[in-house]
């Protein structure tokens, strides 16, 4: 259950989700330093992230930009954390992304990855990035198809400035965790299934993020190595969509 967000709820929550993913890991036969936390901060005020990060969170994700920046600069001298863009991105906000975050997570289609791929370019970095699968085929969600997965990966590998570094997925909702146990487990057998098939010269598969805070210990043991956790950490909130 998730508790309050008072500042012993939030250090008490980050010790329960990191106990869960490590013992999640241990019961899939994985290393639990395989999986990184991110805990998603959509609608979470700036004191609460404080709050985790003293707990030991290191990675937080962000869904808007213009949420996103006050939260960057109120933790600007913590060198042990970093960022993560979990949202959707327009391309008109790309150039205030790039750079400023660790990774990418949604890299919807090859027009928005060559916009990232100039920016990036422009500003002399490689950008990393995660190609987001519409693994439910859902109309309400961007990213590509999972037929079509293939082929945009091709074209991202010409990208010299992007750092493709596997795949993101949300399930479509289910009553429970293990009605979305499947799709992770199809994500991750698309991510081998590519590396198999393709020759890649920048691509990598080596992230899978996927799982949020209702279903992340499904998600691990079916691979991921990124899971995204706001409610289990900071409680409830307006809009649950971030985690």
């Amino acid at each position: 259950m998730t508790r309050s967000a008072g500042t012993d709820a939030i250090a008490e929550n980050v010790h329960v989700v990191l106990y869960r993913i490590r013992a999640a890991a241990l019961r899939a036969g994985r290393q639990p330093d395989d999986v990184r936390l991110v805990a998603a901060t959509k609608f979470v005020p700036v004191e609460r992230i404080v709050m985790a990060a003293q707990a030991g969170v290191q990675c937080f994700g962000e869904n808007r930009l213009q949420e996103a920046l006050p939260k960057l600069d109120a933790l600007r001298d913590r060198a042990d954390v970093s960022w993560h863009f979990i949202g959707r991105l327009q391309r008109r906000k790309v150039r205030a992304v790039v750079g400023r975050f660790e990774l990418i997570h949604s890299i919807d289609g090859i027009d928005l990855a060559e916009e990232v791929d100039r920016r990036a370019g422009e500003s002399g970095i490689r950008q990393a990035v995660l190609l987001e699968v519409n693994i439910g085929g859902e109309r309400s969600k961007t990213g590509v198809a999972p037929a079509d997965v293939g082929t945009v990966l091709t074209a991202l590998d010409a990208m010299p400035n992007l750092d493709v570094k596997g795949l993101m997925a949300i399930p479509p909702p289910g009553r429970n965790p293990e009605e979305a146990r499947p799709y992770f487990r199809r994500l991750r057998a698309l991510g081998r299934s590519l590396i198999g098939e393709h020759t890649f010269f920048r691509v990598k598969m080596d992230e899978f993020s996927m799982g949020m805070s209702e279903d992340f210990e499904a998600a691990i043991e079916e691979g991921a190595t990124i899971v995204r956790v706001g409610a289990a950490i900071f409680g409830d909130r307006p809009v649950s969509e971030a985690g």
